[in-house]
């Protein structure tokens, strides 16, 4: 079995911390009609059909992120580079982690009253701003919160778990990846007018946690197999 060089017990602790601060802060400061307006206006949202955001950002880095999904699935037997210096246990994990961020932010949505920017009447819509936390029907379609598209890179966030043991450095880098590149997901959804920030920080939130809830309750290696 690999030695496990453990890094610090706290560091998931204070990275859960500085998430929630971000999150709740956001939330609290009310930035997201704000940072809206800079997008759209009362005709609506110009960037909505851009080629470069509808195409490219959206259908494109969903597409990249279901082949990666697939390609950490098959690599829980047959691994390659970076998979193969793990055990099959943590290769499970990862693989079973990011498919269950991805499902949890989609059956919050699916259950959600909040609408999208794109659909409220100071943009053109017909739905009136509420913030999420209300929990009651805005008028509008609702299903927007948290940001679907965005979990296409934060659902990978439980990298950081499969690999601290034994490669503490990637496991940074893999965590700081999949964060960068779901904030890059959800801002171009936001110029597009299909998401507020608070809906992609939210579904940062959500993946983390269930990154945490995997990665304790997982089964501890048993055997030299490491399995």
């Amino acid at each position: 079995m690999q030695r496990e060089s453990r890094i610090a017990p706290t560091e998931a602790g204070r990275i859960t911390l500085a998430i929630m601060v971000v999150v709740l802060g956001w939330d609290a400061l009310g930035l997201d009609l704000p940072l809206a307006h800079l997008a759209g206006s009362a005709r609506g949202f110009p960037w909505r059909d851009n080629w470069l955001l509808g195409v490219l950002m959206h259908e494109g880095g969903r597409g990249l992120a279901w082949a990666l999904a697939l390609a950490l699935s098959i690599g829980v037997w047959w691994p390659v580079g970076p998979l193969a210096r793990i055990t099959q246990r943590h290769r499970l994990q990862l693989a079973i982690t990011s498919l269950l961020g991805a499902l949890m932010v989609s059956v919050l949505k699916a259950g959600s009253h909040t609408s999208c920017p794109w659909d409220l009447t100071e943009f053109g819509g017909v739905a009136h701003y509420a913030s999420h936390w209300t929990l009651r029907p805005d008028g509008g379609a609702g299903r927007c919160f948290p940001a679907g598209h965005a979990s296409s890179g934060f659902t990978f966030v439980g990298g950081y778990f499969a690999f601290r043991h034994t490669q503490p450095r990637l496991a940074r880098g893999w965590l700081a990846g999949s964060l960068a590149a779901g904030i890059a997901l959800g801002l171009a959804q936001q110029w597009r007018g299909a998401h507020f920030m608070s809906h992609t920080l939210w579904s940062a939130a959500v993946c983390w946690c269930v990154a945490c809830a995997v990665d304790a309750l997982w089964p501890r290696a048993r055997s030299a197999e490491g399995i």
